[in-house]
């Protein structure tokens, strides 16, 4: 089956925007959970963390180092999954306690990530790799979304 492809350069758009976008709201959050460590850790501990301390740290680097990653395109789909665990660990442990409306951002950062994951980050990345397409043999972007279906040849797409 085709793909309806819109064209690389719209693609990367809309990867680099959904990067920003997810890379801006990670360095804050991380950058906020860093800064004043000890509230971090004490939220921790009110939500039932054992070694708060360690999960406290552990998940504002995650946040800040893996929304540095997203934002400037490096080791994507290593941080997008990093973050993705912290988004659903959030989600399990914490927002199910709260109203919805209190779980809607952090869903939103999941599927966000989740789709990162999957399609990469796009050509324009600082990591990118040579990467081909497995039903063509064009550069997929490192995305592993390449235009071409199983009934095209080599070098069409």
């Amino acid at each position: 089956m085709k793909q309806n492809n819109c064209g690389p350069t719209m693609r990367n758009v809309g990867l680099l925007a959904l990067r920003l976008a997810v890379g801006i709201i990670f360095i804050s959050h991380g950058w906020g959970k860093l800064a004043d460590i000890g509230t971090t850790t004490s939220m921790f501990e009110n939500f039932g963390f054992p070694a708060a301390a360690f999960f406290a740290w552990l998940v504002g680097l995650v946040e800040f180092v893996g929304g540095l990653a997203v934002f400037f395109g490096f080791f994507v789909r290593a941080a997008a999954k990093l973050l993705a665990i912290v988004m659903l660990t959030a989600l399990l442990f914490v927002h199910t306690k709260m109203p919805f409306s209190a779980a809607e951002l952090p869903l939103a950062l999941l599927g966000a990530n989740l789709a990162l994951f999957g399609l990469g980050g796009g050509d324009w990345v600082i990591s990118k790799k040579d990467c081909t397409c497995k039903m063509c043999g064009g550069n997929d972007g490192c995305g592993g979304a390449c235009a071409c279906d199983s009934n095209e040849k080599k070098g069409s797409c």
